[in-house]
């Protein structure tokens, strides 16, 4: 005899651990399998768009580190770059290493948090403790550098708002080496762990066809083994004299998610090791440009490669001291979008696996 199930609506969020900020999804299920999700978003939402369209441009830059409050380098550089390519600005050398080792390690920070509060999602405790040395670390160094460790207001129009203090590019190279010894360790933890295996292997898996319909970036489209990296293929800042592969996975799996964070890691390491060599010794962090920044009339888009994917700009100016329309590409908003197709018909006990590896920010979900 066949056992009778009922179909129940549950909950999830917005008050939840695992749903990392106040995100809720309404899952319909079926004994334990899920039948249908619906992500329900907004509790964030502080109209950051609108709000700019009232400030100057150098107003804006605190108001991006708080849309991906977990890499505010990006952030600060992406509104940066729009302004920039309007006005045809040169930047600096030594600000363009600078920026380039500010977003790097902000990448290598990002990453780390993530596979942290991912295995604590799993119930595995110790490996947030070892991910969150690393990262304290590279905070300490943000401190050092801009006065902040989460929202960094570091980015200008035409450079960067403070040099490198004496002995802080040192203090990033003798940081690396240990770095990559400590990423081997994270993959030590679990790569052998028979839960995590099963946790992750075979699970949330879709197609590059699929995560290209559904307009992923980053790690999300990498994934499924579409070999795209903005940083690569379309490079910007000085992303080009740099030598660094673009790792990728085959299904789209949750395993796969994983495995393509720790080798962009690894990549960052390599980046930034290349960066430091290559660091001018001296010269100038800001172009020369007027105390009000006046981005002349036109419009523009220009995306890089955040954390979590391409994070985009769409600037248009009438020539005045502030923006007449921003828009923000949001990785998190747009990988979001195929969560409801990927829980469809998997054991409800794999929503949290599934919603971690996508790897989303409330507050750039909701800007």
């Amino acid at each position: 005899m066949a056992v009778r199930t009922e179909e129940m609506l549950l909950n999830v969020g917005p008050q939840h651990p695992s749903t990392h900020g106040v995100f809720r999804i309404v899952i319909k299920i079926d004994g334990e399998i899920i039948q249908e999700a619906r992500p329900v978003i907004g509790y964030l939402h502080r109209g950051t768009e609108k709000l700019a369209e009232d400030l100057s441009y150098t107003q804006i830059i605190p108001y991006t580190d708080r849309m991906d409050y977990l890499s505010g380098m990006t952030n600060n550089y992406v509104i940066c770059h729009a302004a920039e390519t309007l006005m045809e600005l040169e930047i600096p050398e030594r600000a363009e290493y600078l920026r380039v080792i500010a977003m790097e390690l902000n990448r290598i920070a990002s990453h780390c948090l993530w596979f942290g509060t991912f295995l604590l999602d799993l119930g595995a405790t110790t490996p947030f403790l070892y991910s969150m040395r690393e990262r304290e670390t590279i905070l300490d160094l943000f401190n050092e550098l801009c006065g902040a460790r989460i929202t960094f207001n570091y980015m200008r129009v035409g450079g960067v708002k403070w040099d490198a203090p004496d002995g802080w590019i040192e203090k990033v190279k003798n940081f690396l080496p240990v770095m990559k010894e400590k990423i081997d360790e994270y993959e030590d933890f679990v790569s052998n762990n028979e839960i995590f295996l099963n946790r992750t292997k075979g699970i949330g898996k879709y197609t590059k066809e699929q995560a290209i319909d559904y307009g992923l970036s980053g790690v999300n489209l990498r994934a499924t083994g579409v070999k795209w990296d903005l940083r690569k293929h379309q490079p910007y800042s000085i992303y080009d004299r740099f030598e660094f592969d673009v790792p990728t996975g085959q299904t789209g799996e949750v395993y796969d998610k994983f495995k393509c964070r720790m080798e962009e890691m690894r990549q960052s390491v390599r980046i930034l090791e290349q960066a430091v060599e290559q660091f001018p010794p001296s010269g100038p962090i800001m172009a020369k440009i007027p105390r009000v920044v006046r981005v002349p009339e036109g419009e523009v888009y220009v995306g890089i490669e955040a954390p979590r994917g391409e994070l985009g700009c769409y600037l248009v100016s009438k020539g005045k001291s502030n923006p007449w329309r921003v828009k923000f590409r949001r990785p998190s908003f747009c990988n979001l979008q195929i969560l409801p197709e990927l829980l469809r018909g998997e054991n409800v006990s794999n929503l949290v696996a599934i919603l971690g590896s996508i790897d989303i920010v409330l507050g750039e979900v909701d800007a």
